[in-house]
């Protein structure tokens, strides 16, 4: 089917800027670029994020926070704060646009080697932009879809950078395996991640968070660490 076809796609683009560049690109600076790539990076989430499209320099200090006071009240995005997924999704919500609209004063020291491009984030993050994406997927819903529930998948396209953090923070703090003991509830969800870009070894990321491999066993497997060698034999990224 077309559609899911569509879906897959966006699903796995959209991810790919989320956890190689917002993630780990901008909050964790795990590899270096130049400044003419990390502006094809910024439009690269802007068309693969679309709807759901969100400041690297915003999300890079969330995420900050969030390693920072872990399952703590101060924490951006933990179910320790807010047990209902959908709550969580919302808390992160406004946590994110209280620092993007500057109503949160966030410390100095995290703010340290972020990637900012105010002009293209005032375009990018518009209301209009947003609009303007959801019009496409709309069309491209009404162009594509062979039966009726295939319609289910058009609010998770409309939110998709959304609803991959909200599964990625909500349930890699609620079920999976452990492989270091940690002050928090870190957890890693697969033990092969090929669904979430490496995002799922949760555990391994909170014990070594400047590791660009988030995989940490034998049998675990980084996709966006792979991706990542992949650009830095071709001399677009420099991991650290």
């Amino acid at each position: 089917m077309a559609i899911l076809a569509f879906f897959i796609i966006h699903w796995y683009t959209s991810l790919f800027f989320q956890s190689v560049f917002h993630h780990r690109y901008a909050a964790h600076n795990t590899f270096t670029m130049t400044k003419t790539w990390e502006r094809l990076f910024y439009i690269g989430c802007f068309i693969t994020q679309g709807s759901s499209y969100i400041s690297a320099y915003t999300y890079g200090l969330m995420h900050r926070l969030h390693h920072a006071h872990t399952d703590k009240p101060e924490d951006p995005h933990s179910p320790h704060n807010e047990p209902n997924p959908f709550a969580m999704m919302w808390l992160t919500r406004n946590s994110y646009f209280n620092i993007y609209i500057g109503k949160k004063v966030v410390e100095e020291k995290y703010k340290k080697n972020l990637p900012d491009w105010k002009a293209f984030d005032k375009i990018a993050h518009s209301g209009f932009a947003r609009l303007f994406w959801i019009g496409i997927y709309v069309f491209i819903y009404a162009l594509l879809v062979t039966a009726w529930w295939q319609w289910i998948l058009l609010p998770v396209t409309i939110t998709m950078g959304s609803f991959q953090g909200v599964i990625v923070n909500w349930w890699a703090h609620k079920f999976g395996y452990e492989n270091f003991a940690m002050a928090n509830t870190s957890k890693n969800i697969l033990p092969i991640d090929l669904v979430f870009w490496g995002e799922a070894y949760h555990n391994n990321h909170h014990k070594h968070p400047t590791k660009p491999n988030n995989a940490s066993k034998w049998f675990e497997w980084d996709m966006g660490f792979q991706a990542m060698r992949l650009l830095h034999l071709c001399r677009i990224i420099k991991i650290r």
